[in-house]
């Protein structure tokens, strides 16, 4: 009965033979853009952070040059001495922090130009209080500049985050209206001064530096505001609500002094220089707690970068360890295959060693017959010769 032969194995064409290749590069590609684009991506977001840090650490260094020049201003428009050693230890303080920070802030420029304004503010004497009050306006439009230049080049001012975001606001807001309030409370000083033919002009700066205050005061209090309702911090409201109301009320009770009650009538000096004292120390002591929070939230959001940028590296190891894994089965397979066809290419063109011949022995059965052919009766060894009696027998 003839055997089937064994069917033929097909051999894997070649489009079989890649497409597993193409495949795992298929699946590597993806992932590496995927994981390039997320580390690019947190990257960035922390950079920001980072400069965002540093620009609220140059504005925690200006704030007491801010407070001091201010004093400063008014200690020379009333032609009493000025505090110049609070001024030159504020001066030093953001000195050493420009120094170290400014260059990548892009503020050394505009820091220099400051400084040697009010170092030149220091030589000049209480003598001209007009005078005096138009040199340290030009000093503090330079600070307020220097204020915005830092959160400018430092991102706050694109800052995504809702709550970072009206924080960052108020910081511009509150430099403003420490500056106003005490242009203001200067200006009604040098008004009563005046000759009368002045009066009305005095009255229109007053209206004006009114308007310059209430203004970023009322943003100042919507921005901390919108910030206490979407932060998720609960101790931002404890702490900013309480100076924040303390600062509004010293400010409306300014803008209501300064205003004349009558047409020859004069603000109350006393009144004003009492309420520009509570809005000084009211701003004094919410500058830090705007500050400390808006550095407090841009160092969570670090932390949670730093932790995503782990979690992107894990799973980056991991994607590389899984095709790893599925590269190695797929040469493991490819190995096999070829084995296989080695083989079957071997069988197909003749070339296998043929099976190793046996020598013959003979069976059981055969070995039985041939005992039965043999003569019957004694046998006789080779050589012998028989003889009468064996031919008888």
């Amino acid at each position: 009965m003839p055997v089937p032969a064994p069917p033929a194995r097909r051999r894997p064409t070649v489009v079989g033979r890649v497409l597993p290749l193409l495949l795992l590069v298929a699946l590597l590609a993806p992932m590496t853009l995927l994981f390039v684009q997320t580390w690019r991506l947190t990257a960035d977001d922390r950079d920001l952070a980072s400069r965002e840090r540093l620009g609220v650490e140059y504005l925690r260094a200006l704030a007491p040059v801010t407070h001091a020049l201010v004093d400063a201003q008014s200690a020379a428009v009333a032609a009493r001495p000025a505090d110049s050693a609070a001024l030159t230890r504020a001066v030093e303080a953001a000195a050493a922090v420009d120094t170290r920070i400014g260059d990548e802030l892009r503020t050394q420029e505009r820091w220099a130009g400051l400084r040697a304004r009010i170092e030149a503010l220091g030589a000049r004497g209480p003598a001209d209080p007009e005078a005096a009050f138009a040199a340290y306006g030009e000093a503090t439009d330079l600070l307020l500049a220097l204020h915005g230049k830092v959160r400018e080049t430092s991102g706050l001012v694109r800052d995504p985050r809702s709550d970072s975001f009206f924080l960052q606001h108020a910081s511009r807001d509150l430099p403003e209206t420490v500056v106003a309030t005490g242009r203001l409370a200067d200006l009604a000083v040098l008004a009563a001064d005046r000759p009368a033919a002045d009066r009305n002009r005095s009255a229109v700066e007053i209206a004006a530096l009114r308007v310059a205050v209430l203004t970023p005061a009322g943003d100042l209090v919507t921005d901390l505001r919108a910030a206490v309702d979407s932060s998720e911090s609960a101790d931002l409201g404890a702490s900013v609500l309480t100076p924040l109301d303390t600062y509004q009320r010293a400010v409306e009770a300014l803008a209501a002094h300064s205003a004349p009650t009558g047409r020859d009538a004069v603000a109350d000096q006393a009144r004003i220089a009492g309420a520009r004292v509570n809005a000084q120390t009211a701003a004094e002591q919410l500058q830090p707690v705007i500050l400390d929070e808006l550095d407090a939230l841009l160092a969570g959001r670090l932390g949670d970068l730093d932790r995503d940028r782990w979690l992107t590296v894990a799973a980056g190891v991991l994607a590389v360890v899984l095709w790893a894994a599925l590269g190695a089965v797929w040469l493991a397979a490819a190995r096999r295959a070829r084995r296989r066809a080695a083989r079957a290419r071997l069988e197909r063109d003749g070339t296998a060693a043929p099976p190793e011949e046996t020598p013959w022995r003979p069976t059981a059965a055969r070995s039985a017959e041939a005992r039965r052919l043999q003569p019957v009766g004694p046998t006789r060894e080779p050589g012998a010769h028989w003889g009468p009696s064996d031919a008888a027998r």
